[in-house]
């Protein structure tokens, strides 16, 4: 990333929401119109409405020089049967956090922004005493791969999460475990 104002990454305000959802629209027109790697669909997922239901449960903005230019969502719901997949560590749901809906602006994409939405997730479940992340992928969404695998995710299998998409039938899954002593700051 070159050196701009820092990123801030915070919860979504209320007054936001519609601000969000346009962004996320524009970050799905910008994969319709080139790779949809993820097969989201315009103006439905993500969307305003996506944003509106998830603001008060975990939906993140992420904020550099005034102007929003990422988004996801953290929360404890997996929103499918994730309890199919062969995780290396039996946990029930509450223990760990799901992510959800990342998303980078088209005009930032390459610039590691994806990298440090990441590494603020682990630092987030870290010091709110979680034990993993997990999240799910498309097969076939290779950028999404990558990112997580270099940010010390580990492939857990391709799952039939039983959401019902047909041109979705199978995700690939995603943990990190977390170890919250590599996040501590070294005065405490």
């Amino acid at each position: 990333m070159s050196e701009q104002t820092k990123l801030e990454i915070r919860p979504c305000r209320l007054s936001e929401v519609a601000q969000v959802g346009e962004f996320y629209d524009n970050v799905v027109w910008d994969l319709v119109q080139h790779t949809n790697w993820p097969k989201w669909t315009y103006k439905s997922y993500p969307s305003v409405e996506y944003v509106r239901q998830m603001v008060s449960d975990g939906q993140f903005v992420c904020e550099r020089d005034g102007e929003i230019v990422g988004a996801f969502v953290l929360n404890e719901d997996p929103q499918g049967a994730y309890e199919r997949a062969d995780w290396s560590v039996d946990l029930p749901r509450g223990e760990y956090l799901v992510c959800h809906a990342l998303a980078v602006a088209p005009h930032c994409r390459g610039q590691g922004l994806g990298r440090q939405i990441v590494e603020f997730c682990k630092r987030f479940a870290a010091s709110h005493g979680y034990k993993a992340i997990r999240l799910d992928i498309v097969p076939t969404h290779l950028p999404a791969k990558r990112l997580y695998e270099s940010c010390g995710f580990v492939y857990r299998g391709d799952v039939d999460l039983l959401r019902g998409f047909k041109d979705i039938p199978l995700f690939s899954m995603y943990e990190y475990n977390v170890d919250p002593a590599r996040f501590r700051r070294p005065c405490e």
